[in-house]
């Protein structure tokens, strides 16, 4: 049984929680965004790739190899760090801090500090992220009789472009960053997050969004959620911090 799980946001302990619930040979597939504004956004990683689970690219990991390139860049050439980004002001200090290679004080990076072996695992997980697909196909069938496709974000308008490399960017964009759900006519079963859900998952005909708000403390979120592909069920867990 294949399990599409929401975006995570680096609550690893949440993550273990809502694993437990499933069974013990669910194959898992995430929608990216394992990482930022949650605590734990190493331990999601490591969790992820020491059990080669699969997973596709959203636009945080999108961010991290961007910006967590230029962080790791500065730091050996012992230039001063950048205090502001637009990955740092989306929970990338949190990711920083859980990888022990930074030092916040007032929310705001300091400097640098860590070991070696920090690094290099920020390093190594940096280079895993650049191979990350913008979307997998699986070879399932499924009652929508369309094929089901995981990304980020919803990109049924634009999967006519997958082989386009002409219009490459605009399909990278639309499957890390579109918020507009697919409509009916849509050629594939789209499973994505990106958008969070009050009140559960968003499991349509033609569509599930599987984002329930895991790092949102707020009445109606603040959940991570699995969906079934075989089954339909979805399962979740309340967030665990």
């Amino acid at each position: 049984m294949h399990y599409v799980i929401g975006d995570v946001h680096g609550h690893c302990s949440t993550l273990k929680a809502l694993a437990e619930k499933l069974p013990h040979d669910a194959r898992l597939i995430f929608v990216g965004d394992l990482i930022d504004r949650g605590p734990q956004s190493a331990e999601v990683v490591r969790f992820v790739r020491q059990n080669g689970h699969r997973c596709v690219m959203g636009n945080h990991e999108t961010l991290m190899v961007t910006y967590g390139g230029e962080f790791i860049t500065a730091c050996r050439k012992g230039q001063p760090l950048s205090q502001y980004n637009l990955w740092y002001a989306n929970g990338g200090i949190n990711t920083l801090l859980s990888y022990g290679v930074a030092v916040v004080k007032e929310g705001r990076l300091e400097k640098a500090a860590g070991s070696g072996r920090a690094f290099e695992r920020l390093e190594d997980d940096l280079r895993w992220m650049q191979t990350l697909p913008l979307y997998i196909e699986l070879d399932i069938a499924h009652v929508s009789a369309k094929p089901v496709v995981v990304s980020h974000a919803p990109l049924a308008s634009v999967w006519q472009l997958r082989h386009d490399e002409a219009h490459f960017e605009t399909f990278s964009r639309t499957a890390t960053t579109n918020r507009r759900n697919p409509d009916e006519a849509a050629e594939i079963f789209n499973i994505f997050g990106h958008t969070p859900v009050q009140g559960g998952a968003d499991v349509q005909p033609h569509y599930v969004n599987i984002d329930t708000g895991c790092y949102k403390d707020q009445e109606g979120y603040h959940r991570l959620s699995a969906y079934c592909v075989e089954s339909g069920a979805v399962v979740s867990v309340e967030c665990r911090g």
